[in-house]
């Protein structure tokens, strides 16, 4: 037990399956390594829990550029970095940003017009593979 917080929430240091951890009352934070379970402080288990929980292998990642709002769907234009490359959106179309095009080049009549044809072409058609054709043994 390392002490308790403002609130008065008991702060312990643990060691447990995925490595050495803190918890305070249902929320628990990783730490470096086993050998901060011994040296570890309050106020830093405290600095700790000021910051905001990381999930995941990514954090999240401001647009790369804002063009205001949408005339059809009424939401905020912007420009994020995917896993494809970047791409604009209003929150509910996506659009790939054209190769050679520039992120700080693109206007917002220009982000208008790409979700413009994406909505107009509609969601994008996969189509169904046929199953493999099973080989029957022949018989003797």
């Amino acid at each position: 037990v390392l002490g308790a917080d403002a609130e008065g929430n008991e702060i312990t240091v643990q060691n447990g399956r995925f490595g050495p951890y803190l918890k305070k009352g249902s929320d628990s934070r990783s730490i470096g390594s086993e050998e901060e379970i011994f040296t570890i402080t309050l106020e830093a288990a405290l600095e700790i829990y000021s910051q905001p929980k990381q999930r995941g292998a990514r954090a999240a990642v401001p647009p790369l550029a804002e063009f205001g709002d949408d005339p059809v769907s009424g939401k905020k234009i912007v420009v994020k970095e995917g896993r494809f490359g970047p791409y604009i959106t209003d929150g509910v179309t996506n659009i790939t940003v054209p190769r050679g095009t520039d992120v700080e080049e693109l206007t917002h009549e220009a982000a208008v017009g790409l979700l413009a044809d994406k909505r107009e072409r509609g969601p994008v058609k996969r189509t169904a593979k046929a199953p493999a054709k099973r080989k029957v043994a022949a018989k003797k």
